[in-house]
């Protein structure tokens, strides 16, 4: 496989921080789900086709974590969670459906009018999306008949690979976001697989640091995964 390293550029991130990732970029038709399997299992990631790892000279913060699902205990907050969404069902697909982009649209202007994603549109939303392997699946949120969120996941040889969760405005005061990787933790237990992907620890970001609360959890550093029990 080859690989290539962006520009420096501003980071999404932190302040006054300058960014940098590591790309794969082999021919999008010579990368096959195997080869994705092993480069999650070495800190990579995706969105929608490209592969990258953050490579910055001058700083460490991005550590990959993921969650070793049968070591995985909520916490008190966590269950709470739980408890204050216990009339919400949840129900998985293998495919996009049509009524998923309207909720994303709504999420990211309404929420996240301050990132990269927004404006929303269906054409990127679906570069975002879309898995050159097809093994996407969609964890729907179901409040009675309606849905009000989507958990979007990869399944990857030895887990799921949790990509991007979206829901209803509305709902925010519900906590969906952790409630989805709950969920996603049960799904993955149930599926009989190892882990969780959460993508990227940065302690120092308040936007990115609520996945430190998952415990116990393993971070890749020094190229190699180490188990975290606490805070």
């Amino acid at each position: 496989m080859k690989f290539g390293i962006t520009q420096a550029f501003a980071c999404s991130y932190l302040a006054d921080q300058q960014e940098q990732l590591l790309i794969l970029v082999e021919e999008q038709n010579a990368i096959s789900a195997k080869h994705y399997d092993l480069l999650i299992g070495v800190g990579f990631r995706r969105s929608g086709s490209q592969i990258y790892r953050p490579n910055c000279a001058q700083c460490q913060a991005c550590q990959p974590i993921r969650l070793p699902v049968n070591l995985f205990k909520a916490s008190k907050s966590q269950k709470r969670v739980l408890k204050l969404n216990q009339d919400l069902s949840i129900k998985l697909s293998e495919s996009d459906k049509p009524a998923y982009y309207p909720i994303y649209e709504s999420y990211i202007n309404q929420r996240h009018a301050d990132g990269s994603m927004y404006p929303a549109s269906r054409d990127q939303y679906l570069s975002f999306i879309a898995n050159p392997w097809n093994r996407t699946l969609f964890i729907e949120i179901v409040l009675q008949d309606e849905l009000v969120g989507v958990a979007v996941c990869d399944r990857v040889a030895d887990g799921l690979s949790a990509l991007y969760t979206f829901f209803l405005p509305e709902y925010a005061q519900r906590s969906l976001g952790t409630y989805a990787i709950l969920q996603q933790v049960q799904v993955s237990q149930r599926l009989n697989l190892d882990y969780l992907y959460l993508g990227y620890q940065i302690d120092a970001c308040q936007k990115m640091n609520y996945k430190q609360n998952f415990l116990p959890h393993e971070r890749f550093i020094n190229d190699k995964w180490q188990l975290i029990t606490k805070k």
